[in-house]
């Protein structure tokens, strides 16, 4: 999968832009490690790509619009597979779901989340990861997974 983003420094949002551009990648990453995006998994990844704030899965489930026989375990099934699959995260503190647009290379989520608007931003800290996979190194511990979250107000909303 070609990453479509460039970094011109550490700091650089991470969701995707052009969601049909997004999922086309999405079917060839999937594809390359022999998995496939189903129907449901799509239209998840899809559902996540469209929302304007993290998503809750029982949010998801309501816009499936009958899909299949869509039930809670399809939509967390859907979910779990999409974060293995680095095509989305879990923001733990809010129990809601983001699209990723860095799938193409491991990375820790860092997430700037808006306690005015519930907006969630992911940013690619490339020396905040570092600095933890380092620490946690040096403490004997092998990172597998890592979401940070930092909570504040955003540029779009008055501080």
């Amino acid at each position: 999968m070609v990453d479509t983003h460039t970094h011109s420094h550490a700091n650089t949002p991470c969701s995707p832009q052009d969601a049909e551009t997004f999922l086309t990648e999405a079917e060839q990453l999937v594809a390359e490690k022999g998995q496939k995006l189903t129907k449901i998994r799509r239209k998840v990844l899809r559902l996540l790509l469209e929302s304007n704030e993290p998503a809750k899965a029982y949010d998801l489930l309501a816009k499936l619009d009958g899909e299949g026989a869509a039930k809670p375990p399809t939509v967390y099934r859907a979910l779990d597979f999409l974060q293995e699959m680095g095509l989305a995260h879990k923001i733990e503190s809010l129990n809601a779901y983001v699209a990723c647009g860095h799938a193409s290379h491991a990375h820790s989520a860092v997430f700037m989340i808006c306690d005015a608007c519930g907006s969630a931003e992911e940013i690619h800290a490339t020396e905040t990861s570092q600095a933890i996979a380092n620490e946690t190194l040096a403490a004997g511990f092998t990172i597998s997974n890592a979401v940070i979250e930092a909570r504040g107000i955003c540029r779009k909303c008055p501080a």
